[in-house]
């Protein structure tokens, strides 16, 4: 009797062009062995990707097809060419290319309700005949064909990755088994873009499978939000914490410019800037590491300082203005104060996700000049200014969508840097909810306003809900995640 619970994809491409790696960053878990060597894998391998109601979808990790151009000439010479292929006995160790080959085809023939097809889209598509011959077998096959682009690099502005998508789509509109390309990639890849794939098998779902497909679909973008919905919960609770971070000073300093005394720094205020910025750091890292863990990934945040960096850094008297104005010069303007305070007075840092945030232009804070602190609501303390604060809303931000595309068949997590268009997103984005969060900074800054903890961490969710959602719609236009 046929099984209807069950929908299964199955992972097809040339070897050594990424299929486990992919499997594992969309499981989220290790399966299988990866490695830079050509068929790694070389037995088909179902495992589950949600299970909802008694259904379930598999993913099949197959072997890869090698010397393809051998095994086509062999198939065409033969009136069935694919019921010839299933009962070739090639030796599985003497000629292994082919019977890797025989293995994929055997999976997507009784297996496959979906083909996904990995391709090397670093490559141009004429560099690559075996996809050409590759889909030729599948055609033969006759079952729906999903082209994922795989090995893309960085995260581009969308309109880059939809156009090469079109590229990939024209090259093969020739088999009529290819019903959609995708960028998919197993290193780089947003969890909105697992949405879009599965609205783009939605299609493809045999006709008595297709409630089935409706049930698990739903299910995996359950299971996504969730995930969302509690990133955003880790991230508005510690910037609760810093919108709600004081440290108590002296009236004398209150009532000197913040920061500074006849042109040198003044001690008392030096030293609350240290305390706010060392906290901070903590809590700049404590967000990442629960990101990473939240979105099934492994190893953390934090890599020690070179001491290059803690010498010229580490003692905000010792840094020279020529200094801490060539580092303003270098920031983006709306990140640079963030970083140097973590810099400054951080033990640990995670490089990328708060480096990468420098990355050229001008107009920086002149950070020599300016402490960011204003005059707390007990009186005699300070705490992070309204500009200082909006900073370190856009830097959580980047390192949410950092960890979110972190893929994990790249392995552990590593820092890297972002991918400058996403700086404009995340600006934008807090731009939107700048009213919002000005309003919160001041009511948390307020001692008449009657607001407590929890209550400025709820709304501190709505804006960052807010926020996030508007990045990732503008990231993916094309995917109706929040409908």
């Amino acid at each position: 009797m046929p099984d209807f619970s069950t929908l299964t994809l199955s992972l097809i491409s040339h070897t050594n062009v990424g299929k486990t790696t992919l499997a594992r960053t969309l499981l989220r878990r290790d399966v299988g062995e990866a490695s830079d060597r050509p068929h790694v894998t070389d037995l088909s391998e179902a495992h589950v990707m949600v299970a909802t109601q008694g259904r379930r979808l598999l993913l099949w990790d197959t072997p890869g097809f090698g010397d393809t151009a051998r095994l086509l000439r062999r198939l065409r010479q033969s009136d069935q060419p694919i019921r010839w292929v299933m009962v070739q006995m090639w030796d599985r160790y003497v000629n292994r290319p082919l019977w890797c080959s025989q293995q994929a085809v055997k999976n997507v023939r009784e297996e496959a309700d979906i083909v996904l097809y990995l391709v090397d889209a670093s490559q141009r598509p004429d560099d690559m005949p075996y996809v050409d011959m590759e889909m030729e077998i599948l055609s033969w096959i006759g079952k729906p064909v999903v082209l994922l682009l795989n090995q893309t690099g960085a995260p581009r502005a969308p309109e880059e990755e939809m156009a090469e998508e079109v590229v990939w789509s024209q090259q093969l509109k020739r088999f009529p088994v290819v019903k959609r390309a995708l960028n998919l990639d197993a290193f780089a890849r947003c969890w909105v873009q697992e949405g879009e794939l599965l609205e783009a098998l939605a299609p493809a779902a045999p006709v008595e499978k297709k409630e089935t497909f409706r049930l698990l679909r739903t299910a995996w973008r359950e299971k996504n939000l969730d995930v969302h919905r509690e990133a955003v919960g880790v991230m508005a609770r510690a910037l609760t914490g810093s919108l709600l971070d004081v440290v108590k000073v002296s009236n004398e300093s209150l009532l000197q410019k913040i920061g500074f005394k006849r042109g040198e720094i003044d001690t008392e205020m030096t030293e609350a800037r240290g305390e706010l910025s060392e906290r901070l750091a903590a809590r700049t890292l404590e967000i990442t590491d629960e990101l990473i863990k939240l979105f099934g990934l492994e190893g953390h945040s934090s890599k020690p300082l070179g001491q290059n960096a803690r010498d010229l850094l580490g003692d905000v008297k010792k840094v020279n203005e020529s200094l801490w104005t060539a580092i303003g010069g270098l920031a983006t303007g709306l990140t640079s104060g963030v970083i140097v305070d973590i810099l400054s007075h951080g033990t640990t840092v995670f490089t990328g996700t708060v480096l990468g945030a420098i990355s050229g232009g001008v107009g920086g804070y002149m950070l020599a000049r300016t402490y960011n602190l204003v005059r707390g609501k007990a009186g005699n303390e300070v705490r992070w200014s309204l500009a200082h604060y909006t900073e370190q809303v856009q830097i959580v931000l980047l390192c949410y969508l950092a960890v979110a595309h972190f893929g994990r068949g790249r392995g552990e997590w590593e820092d890297g840097e972002h991918p400058a268009h996403w700086r404009e997103v995340v600006q934008g984005a807090v731009a939107m909810e700048q009213e919002r969060l000005e309003h919160l900074w001041k009511e948390a800054g307020d001692a008449k306003s009657g607001r407590t903890p929890d209550q400025i961490e709820e709304d501190m969710q709505g804006i960052l809900s807010a926020a996030c959602a508007k990045c990732l719609r503008d990231l993916y236009p094309q995917v109706e995640v929040f409908a």
